[in-house]
């Protein structure tokens, strides 16, 4: 049975905006980290959320409404993902290192109650028919190992959400962290050393890692913002993660004033690439180009409003 803890994460996590969706202008952005130029490459009047950068460089997937798209380089084309019997699919999905498979988290139906509750699926890019990877609800996908064997994410298991590992063909699933705090975020570095991830272990939303296995976890981020969502360029130079600018608890709501921000493994450094508003839906998942120089984030401005 659902507990009213996990419920409410659900909202929180799934990144749903109903109350907003008609009022909401979603427009999907790459940001070049040399040059500090933000693009702009589609503006829509609806509710779109949580980038993908393929890895052949032609095209972004992002999720609308319980589906995938493919989106264009110049955004001029957009194509759903055929995957079938999946249509309540979240901000939780991210494609294979070698480019062809996607890994997607979709909210089911709770047997014996009225809620939903997400799980991990695989499937090709190309989309067709999904593989279940995690029978256990809620679990949100957010990494892919380098050698594609294993898939991390966030489950929420006996009260309380934690990382875990499972291995992507399916399996037996194994838990990385073990506390009563929020986990969430689950990463791998280029090389599969590491895994990235942000929790409030210390009282405020950072972020931090640890070694693949579970083990010697370490704070990498401590100051006034909440931060989510550490993800680690190609080059394993460095890692992008969105910085709530007033804190916001254990919380990762929509529509508030951000940072996207730049973590420099070799100094240790933290540089602010832009603000806007944003939040739920602007980076969830990894969104870098395969030259570690640009990523894909989504602001958003309600309507009527001017933009910031």
């Amino acid at each position: 049975m659902k507990t009213i803890f996990g419920l409410l994460c659900l909202v929180m996590m799934s990144g749903s905006l109903p109350a907003q969706e008609n009022n909401l202008r979603s427009s999907l952005e790459i940001f070049d980290i040399t040059t500090n130029n933000r693009k702009v490459i589609m503006v829509e009047d609806a509710h779109f959320e949580a980038p993908n950068w393929t890895t052949d460089g032609k095209n972004f997937i992002i999720n609308q409404q319980g589906k995938l798209y493919k989106i264009s380089m110049d955004g001029k084309r957009k194509e759903n993902i055929p995957i079938e019997n999946l249509g309540k699919m979240n901000n939780d999905h991210g494609i294979s290192f070698d480019g062809k498979t996607l890994a997607v988290s979709n909210n089911d139906a709770i047997e014996g109650t009225t809620s939903n509750g997400s799980r991990i699926y695989t499937t090709s890019i190309l989309g067709g028919k999904p593989k279940l990877i995690t029978p256990q609800y809620v679990s949100y996908w957010h990494g892919w190992s380098p050698d594609g064997k294993y898939l991390v994410y966030t489950a929420e298991r006996n009260d309380n959400f934690d990382i875990y590992r499972i291995p992507s063909k399916g399996g037996k699933e194994k838990r990385l962290t073990n506390s009563p705090a929020l986990d969430d975020g689950p990463e791998y570095s280029p090389d599969g050393k590491y895994i990235y991830y942000n929790t409030v272990e210390t009282g405020s939303m950072e972020i931090w890692r640890m070694l693949a296995n579970g083990k010697q976890k370490e704070q990498l981020t401590d100051d006034t913002y909440s931060n989510w969502f550490a993800h680690p360029s190609p080059d394993g130079k460095h890692f992008v993660f969105i910085s709530y600018l007033e804190d916001q608890g254990k919380n990762h709501p929509a529509m508030k004033e951000v940072a996207l921000r730049l973590y420099t493994f070799e100094d240790g450094s933290i540089r602010t690439l832009c603000t806007f508003t944003g939040g739920q839906g602007t980076i969830n998942v990894p969104s870098w180009s395969q030259d570690s120089r640009h990523f894909a984030f989504v602001s958003y401005q309600a309507i009527g409003n001017s933009p910031k």
